[in-house]
């Protein structure tokens, strides 16, 4: 029988560090040509807007989507993840996705901090700091030996208090800063992961070397970074191109100005399976652009499932 897991006991299922090996592996799967992926597709509706993507993997033996309207109302978007059997089709699962969100969209970033990122590499900067930003720190702080970060937003009460929880959380020293500027002087690795419409990155700020992780803007009017850092990096790597052609604005601007082609961009999936080197040298500027695809969450979802199985957590549906 299909089980229905809910937000707590996904969490619990799904510590960060084994997010990033199971998406590892779905990645390595998609460069070997094992996967299929639907981009997110959005229906408007009289109140917000309803999300739909897609994604199959053979090496993992599932498939399934995410959906969830956003309506703008209190209580915010209620996502679920629907999870199948890839050669029966049988349904496996149905959990609540909204935590398997932000710890699948964190491991993604992290993911792609393992492999581009310099092996050395100890400070982090971090622009936003929302409930994304803390996944992202954890996945960062899980493949690199993390010394020091600093954090900036707009808020001083937010970015105080998101330095004092991380620095117990994580065990590191956690700084607020007093602009995105300062926030980045000296960073090794620069997480943004903002709702914004317009650049809170700038190139200028920006040392040789350094790894950009930019995961906050997954529609085309959302722009986090600025166009002088895309045509500054040497490798700019997506999760998913087929699926930034339509949401990165990060990349649609400069493109849309002639400053940037998509030919000039790699895929994670090149990147895992060791096409592409994720860092072609120590001075290279290098950048990530996330806009989280249904394939890491299928990944999480069949992780959760099988442990949820093996220790008997979840709810049994009627069919």
């Amino acid at each position: 029988m299909a089980l229905f897991l809910n937000e707590r006991e996904v969490a619990d299922l799904l510590p960060m560090d084994e997010c990033i090996e199971v998406l590892d592996e779905a990645f390595s799967h998609a460069g070997k040509g094992q996967t299929e992926l639907k981009p997110r597709s959005r229906m408007r509706m009289p109140g917000g807007f309803f999300h739909f993507m897609a994604a199959a993997d053979a090496g993992h033996n599932v498939f399934g989507y995410k959906a969830y309207p956003s309506f703008g109302g209190p209580g915010g978007a209620k996502m679920l993840v629907m999870l199948y059997d890839y050669e029966s089709g049988a349904l496996l699962a149905c959990m609540e996705a909204g935590r398997m969100g932000q710890i699948r969209t964190g491991a993604a970033s992290g993911l792609a901090t393992r492999y581009m990122a310099k092996e050395g590499a100890s400070t982090v900067a971090v622009i936003g700091t929302g409930g994304q930003a803390r996944t992202q720190l954890a996945a960062v702080a899980e493949v690199r030996d993390i010394s020091r970060v600093q954090v900036f937003s707009r808020r001083e009460d937010r970015r105080e208090e998101f330095a004092r929880q991380s620095s117990e959380r994580l065990n590191l020293e956690v700084v607020a800063t007093d602009s995105a500027e300062v926030c980045v002087d000296g960073a090794d690795i620069v997480v943004v992961i903002t709702s914004s419409r317009d650049p809170v990155l700038e190139a200028d700020w920006l040392a040789p070397g350094t790894h950009i992780n930019a995961a906050g803007g997954n529609h085309w009017m959302r722009r986090e970074i600025d166009e002088g850092t895309v045509t500054r990096a040497d490798l700019i790597v997506v999760d998913d191109l087929e699926q930034a052609k339509i949401e990165c604005g990060d990349l649609m601007w400069p493109e849309a100005r002639g400053s940037f082609r998509w030919d000039m961009v790699h895929e994670l999936r090149d990147v895992v399976s060791g096409r592409v080197p994720g860092r072609p040298s120590d001075q290279s500027l290098t950048l990530f652009e996330s806009m989280g695809i249904a394939l890491e969450d299928i990944a999480a979802a069949q992780l959760v499932y099988r442990k949820a199985k093996d220790q008997g957590v979840g709810q049994e549906l009627p069919f």
